[in-house]
Parts: C-alpha cells; sequence; structure tokens
C-alpha cells in the first residue's frame, strides 16, 4: 500500500509538470487576467484562452546571475524576466520593436506613470502624419498606446525614449510589431509596476 501511495504521489507530480506548474508555487492558470477596474478606467478581461499558454504571467526558474529587482528583456524569445532571486522570476510575455526598431543595451527605470500621457516622437508623425493631432499628447485611457502604465527607461545619455509599458492590443503579445518599445498587457504591466522600483537596472538582450 505503501509503494502504491508513493508511486500515485509521482504521477500526481508528474502531470503537475506537465500543465505548467512551477516548482515555486505559482500557476500560470491563477495569473488573473479579469477585467479590473483602475483609476476610474475599466480594463476588459483578457480572452486567456487565445494567448499562448507560455506567454502569460507565470514564475519560473531562471539563473541570470542578476540581482532581484533587475528586469531582463529577452526579444527574441518575447519573454520579460523580473528576478527574484535564487535563481527565480516571474517572466511576462512581451511584444517587441518590429524590424528596424530592435535595440538592446543596459538601462534604467527613471520614472513610472500611472495611466500616461502618450506623445508620439516627431519621426514617428513623420511617418503617420495622421498622429499629429497628438503631438501635444494623447490623454490617457483605454486606447492609449502606453497602457495602463508605463516605466520609463533612462541610460547615461539620458532618456532612451523607449518605455516598458501596457497595450491594449493583448493579441500583440509575443510578436514583432512595436515601434521599439517593449509592450505588456495591461494586467501584465500594473503587476510588474507593482514590482519595480525606480532606479532598478534593465537589460535588453
Amino acid at each position: 500500500m505503501q509503494l502504491k501511495t508513493i508511486a500515485l504521489a509521482v504521477g500526481l507530480m508528474g502531470a503537475t509538470a506537465l500543465t505548467g506548474c512551477s516548482t515555486f508555487g505559482f500557476n500560470y492558470s491563477t495569473a488573473s487576467y479579469s477585467s479590473v477596474t483602475d483609476a476610474g478606467y475599466v480594463l476588459p478581461a483578457i480572452p486567456r484562452a487565445k494567448i499562448p499558454p507560455q506567454f502569460l504571467r507565470q514564475e519560473v526558474r531562471y539563473d541570470s546571475g542578476e540581482a532581484p529587482g533587475t528586469i531582463i528583456v529577452d526579444t527574441n524569445a518575447k519573454f520579460l524576466y523580473f528576478m527574484l532571486g535564487d535563481g527565480r522570476a516571474m517572466r511576462y510575455g512581451i511584444g517587441v520593436g518590429k524590424q528596424g526598431f530592435e535595440w538592446s543595451g543596459s538601462a534604467r527605470i527613471a520614472l513610472k506613470r500611472e495611466w500616461p500621457t502618450w506623445t508620439p516622437p516627431k519621426e514617428m508623425i513623420k511617418r503617420k502624419p495622421e498622429l499629429a493631432e497628438f503631438r501635444d499628447g494623447m490623454d490617457p485611457g483605454l486606447q492609449n498606446p502606453l497602457g495602463a502604465r508605463a516605466l520609463y527607461l533612462f541610460n547615461k545619455g539620458g532618456d532612451t525614449g523607449y518605455r516598458l509599458h501596457g497595450t491594449p492590443e493583448w493579441w500583440s503579445i509575443g510578436k514583432a510589431m512595436s515601434s521599439g518599445c517593449i509592450r505588456l498587457m495591461n494586467q501584465d504591466i500594473i503587476d510588474l509596476f507593482n514590482r519595480a522600483e525606480v532606479g532598478a537596472k534593465v537589460v535588453v538582450l
């Protein structure tokens, strides 16, 4: 009977691993993507079933050698890691810059903004003249390209112009279609915003 019990326990552990459960007690199936009311805005629920499971928020083993609180962006794999320590990280699916708008290097979070204003750069307005109406800034809201939160990246030269931000276009996660900034689903950027500190190191691979 004892041998049967052990065998059953091992079998259940194997089944848990196959379903994507983390050994750290965080299962991607528990990450909430339901509707959220935030600062008077109602973020719609994200249809989880339409998001590839690997891009759902989940705790994973990731030995980067970086200190807890560091953010690592893997643009090829379309993952962002927030280092938790002890070889663990919270992983988020991201959308990245399309061809010609990729970037890499190190920066730091200089500013954090809730429901930020979006101001398209002059180069973007030149490419898309219809954005000229927002040259002085687009008000925060559900259609704002920066979404519910934005983390502003600076380096030794000052503002890099790049952001880690939310997006209402959840279907763009896992794809290369932005103008260089790193986008997360709004529910995920809120989670990351609450974890990340101003001054935190950001490494873009």
